[in-house]
C-alpha cells in the first residue's frame, strides 16, 4: 500500500472536514442513498433518487440479487462530482462568532462561533474554502433508546411528589415547564398528563419527524425550527373534547409521526413531570425527534445531534416566552466524539446553559456491561464499547481487538471506531482483518485510506489526524463500509479485527476508544446468511470497562445520570460509567431507573402503566428534582444545580462520599437539594 495519502476529491482544503464527512461526500450519490438508512446525519431529498435504490434488505421487497458477490466484483472507479442530490446536517466551527448571518449555504442558527446547517454534500467545498471556516462535522447519530421492557401487567404507581415534603416547601413544579427531548411520541392524553379540569399539561409539542403536509405546520417565527409539525395546547385540548363524541383518541385526532404504543417519550415525561411523576404541577413541552423505523423514512429523515441542538434552543425560546424556568431530559445517546464535552453539541448545550433558570439532564447510557450475567446472556454487546491503554515508547505497539459479528450472520452496518490520544505523541495505525495474516498499513500521522475496496468488496477507510480543532487532540479514524450495490450486497467480514498502534514518538502514550454504537436490526436473508445491522463491540481482552458514559453526557454543563436500583440499593449492571477522557467526574449522581412504573403510551384506557429500566428512567427523576428546585430557587444556575446535586448525594450503603464511576457521587437526595436550593433563597433575600 502506498504511504502517501491519497488525494481527497475536494481537494487539501477539505481536510478541514471531518473524516467521515469525506468519506461520505467521495462516495456515490447512490452509495449514501443507501447509507442514510444507517447514518443519522445523511438524507437524501429526491424521491425518484429513492425509488431507483434499493433498500439493504435480503428479502423479497427489493430487487437485490439472493447470493453474495465474489471476489472479482468490479472496483468503483473514481468519483467524478460530489452528489447533490444527498444532504447533510453539519456543525461548521468558525473563527470568530461576529460573521455576518445566513453566509453559509443551508445555515439554522448560531451559538458562539459554532453554527448548525443543512446542506447539499455539492456545497461542502464552498464552505471549506471559506477563511472564517476551521472546521466542518457531521451531527453524531442517535442511537434508538433500549430500555428493558417488563413483561408484568403493572397497576398505577404512587405519587412519587409524596417523599418530597409539602408543596408548600416546593410548589409541586408550579412556574416551571419541564422539556422533553425524546422518541415515540408522546400521549398527551394519557391520563397522567391531564390537569385539574381534564385538560392536558403539554403545552408543546414540536414533532421533528413529521413530513410537510402531515399535520401541522412546523413552528413559525423561526428558520431554525422551520421542518415537521407544532402542536399547541389548543389543538391537544380541541381533540379531546372532540374524542369521546368521535369514538377516536385523541391523539389519532392530532397524529405524531411516531406513536408507539408503550412509547418511551411518553414513560419518560411520565417520571419527570406526570401526575404520579416528580414535578405534577409543572408545564410540559415535547421534542420528538425523528428516530422512525421504517428504513425508506430513515433515508429521508435526520436523527442526529444538530436536532438535540435545535430542540435545546426551541425549548429555551418556549420557556421564554412563557416565562418560565426551564428543565430538560434527554434520554437518548452517541458514542462519536472525544467524550471531554468538547464536541459541537455539548459546547452548544453549554453555552445554551449559560443563563439563570435552566438545567439539562442526560442519560449516562446502558453500556456498562461488560460479561454476561448469566448463561445466554448478550448483553455484554451493548456494553463493550470502549478501550484504552499506553503504548509504551518509541518503537514499540498495542494491538486493539474489535469484533465483528458472525455465526451464519452477515453485518450490512457501517462500522466505526475512533482512537483520541495526546497531542504530545505521534502514533502511526495499522489494520489486519479477520484471518489474514497480512496488514494494512502503517498510516503514519497526517496520513489517510479512504474507501479502499478490498479483496471481498467491502471497504476500508482509515485517518490518522493531529490536533482536532475541538480539543487540541490527536485521533484516529476507522471505518468498516458494507459493500451496497444493485448488483448485491456484501457484509463487513465477520470476525476479529486488529487494530495495531505503532508508536512514532512517545512522551506520554494514553490512548481512549470507542465504538459508535449500532441499532440492533434484522434485514432479511442474503443467501445462506441472516442480514443485520448490529453493533460491533470490543474483544473481552481489549475492552475496558469505564469510560462509558455517553459523549452526550459529558457536557460541562449536563447533569449525567447513572441507574440505581432501588430494590436491591446497588447501581444496575447495564448502566454506562466514568470518567470522561479529561477525567472529569460523569455520571454526576444516581436516581432510581430499574423497573420505573410510569405512564404506558398509545396503549388505549385498559393497559395504562408499564415499568421499564434504563438510565432512560433514571434521568427524569433528576430532571423533575431539578424543576422542583427551580420551582423553589428560579435564579439558580445550571452549574449550582449540578454542584447542588453532588453535595447533597447520599453514599450507597458501603461506599464513601468519594466519586464513583458507576454511581458518581452517590443516589440523589430530593428533599436534601430542595432544602440547600431554598436556603441559597434565604440568603439572598438576607443579603
Amino acid at each position: 500500500m502506498p504511504r502517501n495519502s491519497k488525494k481527497s476529491l475536494l481537494g487539501d482544503q477539505f481536510r478541514k472536514c471531518q473524516p467521515k464527512l469525506r468519506m461520505i461526500a467521495n462516495s456515490t450519490t447512490k452509495v449514501n442513498t443507501v447509507r442514510a438508512e444507517q447514518c443519522g446525519s445523511i438524507a437524501v431529498t429526491n424521491q425518484t433518487l429513492l425509488e431507483q435504490t434499493p433498500m439493504v434488505r435480503g428479502d423479497e421487497s427489493v430487487p437485490f440479487k439472493r447470493s453474495e458477490l465474489s471476489r472479482s466484483a468490479k472496483k468503483f472507479g473514481k468519483l467524478k462530482e460530489v452528489p447533490a442530490n444527498v444532504y447533510a446536517n453539519v456543525f461548521i466551527e468558525t473563527l470568530d462568532s461576529s460573521a455576518q448571518k445566513g453566509k453559509f449555504p443551508g445555515e439554522k442558527a448560531r451559538k458562539t462561533n459554532l453554527v448548525t446547517a443543512r446542506v447539499p454534500l455539492s456545497k461542502l467545498k464552498t464552505i471549506a474554502s471559506s477563511d472564517n471556516v476551521m472546521h466542518i462535522e457531521l451531527g453524531e447519530p442517535l442511537a434508538t433508546p433500549t430500555p428493558i421492557i417488563s413483561a408484568d401487567k403493572v397497576g398505577p404507581p404512587s405519587p412519587t411528589l409524596r417523599r418530597f415534603g409539602s408543596a408548600q416547601q416546593h410548589g409541586g413544579g408550579a412556574g416551571v415547564l419541564i422539556g422533553i427531548i425524546d422518541v415515540q411520541g408522546f400521549d398527551f392524553s394519557h391520563p397522567d398528563f391531564l390537569d385539574e379540569r381534564g385538560r392536558t399539561r403539554f403545552v408543546r409539542i414540536w414533532d421533528q419527524g413529521a413530513p410537510e403536509g402531515f399535520s401541522r405546520p412546523s413552528p413559525q417565527g423561526d428558520t431554525q425550527f422551520a421542518y415537521g409539525a407544532e402542536f399547541h395546547d389548543t389543538h391537544l385540548n380541541a381533540a379531546m373534547a372532540a374524542s369521546p363524541k368521535m369514538k377516536i383518541p385523541a391523539y389519532e385526532l392530532e397524529r405524531q409521526s411516531q406513536m408507539a404504543a408503550g412509547s418511551h417519550g411518553t414513560h419518560v415525561a411520565s417520571i419527570a413531570a406526570g401526575k404520579r411523576g416528580v414535578c405534577p404541577k409543572a408545564k410540559i413541552a415535547g421534542v420528538l425527534i425523528s428516530l422512525p423505523s421504517a428504513d425508506l423514512d430513515r433515508r429521508s429523515s435526520f436523527y442526529d445531534s444538530t436536532r438535540i441542538a435545535d430542540a435545546v434552543d426551541y425549548l429555551v425560546k418556549l420557556a421564554d416566552e412563557l416565562g418560565l424556568r426551564l428543565s430538560i431530559n434527554v434520554s437518548l445517546g452517541t458514542n462519536g466524539h472525544a467524550h471531554d464535552g468538547s464536541s459541537a453539541v455539548s459546547r452548544w448545550i453549554d453555552a445554551a446553559m449559560s443563563a439563570p433558570g435552566r438545567c439539562i439532564c442526560v442519560a449516562a447510557g446502558n453500556a456498562g456491561q461488560e460479561v454476561a450475567a448469566f448463561e445466554g446472556d448478550s448483553g455484554y454487546v451493548m456494553g463493550r464499547i470502549h478501550t484504552s491503554g499506553t503504548v509504551p515508547s518509541r518503537d514499540l505497539i498495542k494491538d486493539v481487538e474489535w469484533l465483528v459479528v458472525g455465526n451464519g450472520l452477515m453485518d450490512l452496518s457501517e462500522n466505526e471506531l475512533e482512537i483520541w490520544y495526546g497531542p504530545q505523541d505521534r502514533f502511526a495505525v495499522s489494520v489486519r482483518m479477520p484471518g489474514s495474516d497480512k496488514w494494512i498499513g502503517p498510516i503514519e500521522p497526517r496520513q489517510f485510506i479512504e474507501n479502499r475496496q478490498l479483496s471481498d468488496s467491502t471497504f476500508l477507510s482509515v485517518y490518522n489526524e493531529l490536533y482536532h480543532p475541538s480539543n487540541g487532540a490527536n485521533y484516529i479514524s476507522v471505518y468498516l463500509s458494507p459493500f451496497l450495490s444493485e448488483q448485491g450486497v456484501v457484509g463487513v467480514p465477520a470476525g476479529r479485527w486488529t487494530v495495531r498502534l505503532h508508536g512514532r514518538e512517545v512522551r506520554d502514550g494514553k490512548f481512549h476508544g470507542w465504538i459508535e454504537r449500532d441499532d440492533p436490526r434484522a434485514l432479511g436473508r442474503v443467501g445462506e446468511k441472516e442480514a443485520w445491522r448490529f453493533p460491533s463491540f470490543f474483544s473481552e481482552s481489549s475492552n475496558v470497562d469505564d469510560s462509558s458514559v455517553s459523549s452526550l453526557a459529558c457536557g460541562h454543563r449536563v447533569i449525567s445520570v447513572a441507574n440505581l436500583d432501588e430494590a436491591v440499593e446497588r447501581i444496575n449492571i447495564t448502566s454506562s460509567q466514568g470518567p470522561t477522557r479529561d477525567n472529569r467526574f460523569k455520571p454526576d449522581t444516581a436516581a432510581p431507573g430499574t423497573k420505573i412504573v410510569a405512564a404506558k403510551g398509545f396503549a388505549g384506557p385498559k393497559d395504562l402503566w408499564v415499568a421499564m429500566t434504563g438510565t432512560s428512567m433514571a434521568s427524569p427523576f433528576v430532571t423533575g428534582v431539578a424543576g422542583l428546585m427551580l420551582s423553589v430557587q428560579p435564579k439558580l444556575t445550571a452549574a449550582q444545580i449540578e454542584g447542588i446535586i453532588i453535595r447533597t448525594a447520599r453514599p450507597l450503603p458501603g461506599d464513601s462520599f468519594k466519586w464513583l464511576n458507576h454511581a458518581g457521587f452517590g443516589r440523589i437526595d430530593p428533599n436534601a437539594c430542595i432544602r440547600e436550593a431554598a436556603m441559597i433563597n434565604e440568603r439572598e433575600d438576607k443579603t
